[in-house]
């Protein structure tokens, strides 16, 4: 779906990579962009530089809870109109502990977040969208999403999560024969702080500004779902086709894949 003229909602909006591609989505033109996020510094931060480049509304909003989000879509449809493009950039990862060490709290905070909450937010909008039979739901996932990864369990489950819950919808859509698109995102980690600390000797850390830019042409292209890189699509196809102990060596060993956790330290605040 073509960003011009559109509205679009971004959950994690204002910062990382959510908050570039809101500034690349009013750059191209939408007719206005609302910015959910929880931290009210950041919030009022990209408001002032984003609001000189269109219409700007923020919220906060707790994505986690089914109310809030409730609450937060129907503002957001009074100020701004019916939502065209949800873009769900809002996730987390606490720590680099193995499973045996964490605790049930990180259990209950990452998947509410990175897994229930794209949920909820789809939820509230999905009704409205295949009565107009237009709209399009954009999850961000993550490449962990398709990988078993040490020391970081939780998190690469709430993203396959995601990634089953975002593509299983698209298939109930295309049997209802509505136009409304579901896409999902796998990219590999990107350098906005979240995951400051940890070392890729195979696949390089993402650019932002560059993985943003790709991920608008494949909203805009109704892609269904897109890995970055590129190389992240043959994942699965390795998983098919080579014993566990191959996967294990190839990813783990050659690749290093599964000592990229080993010092990570993510944001420091």
């Amino acid at each position: 779906m073509k960003i011009k003229d559109k509205v679009v909602l971004i959950t994690g909006g204002a910062s990382g990579i959510g908050r570039i591609m809101g500034r690349i989505a009013l750059e191209k033109g939408a007719k206005a962009l609302a910015i959910w996020d929880i931290n009210e510094a950041n919030l009022a931060d990209t408001h002032a530089n984003h609001s000189k480049l269109g219409t700007v509304r923020t919220y906060r909003v707790d994505v986690s809870s089914y109310d809030n989000v409730k609450e937060a879509y129907d503002s957001t449809c009074a100020d701004l109109g019916q939502v065209d493009i949800i873009i769900q950039c809002a996730g987390i990862v606490t720590s680099n502990r193995t499973f045996d060490e964490n605790t049930p709290e990180e259990v209950q905070r990452t998947i509410s977040i990175n897994t229930i909450a794209p949920m909820y937010v789809g939820m509230v909008a999905i009704k409205d969208m295949i009565a107009r039979d237009s709209g399009q739901i954009v999850t961000i996932a993550s490449a962990a999403g398709l990988l078993s990864l040490p020391k970081m369990s939780i998190y690469a489950a709430s993203k396959w999560g995601a990634i089953a819950w975002s593509d299983s919808v698209r298939i109930e859509l295309q049997m209802k024969k509505s136009k409304v698109q579901m896409t999902t995102i796998a990219p590999y980690f990107i350098n906005t702080g979240m995951f400051d600390g940890i070392e890729s000797k195979f696949f390089p850390i993402l650019d932002p500004e560059k993985t943003s830019a790709k991920i608008i042409r494949a909203v805009e292209k109704g892609k269904i779902f897109k890995g970055i890189p590129f190389s992240f699509h043959f994942a699965r196809l390795m998983q098919g086709i080579l014993p566990a102990k191959w996967l294990d060596f190839i990813f783990g060993e050659v690749f290093g894949i599964y000592h990229v956790m080993d010092h990570f330290k993510g944001r420091q605040k």
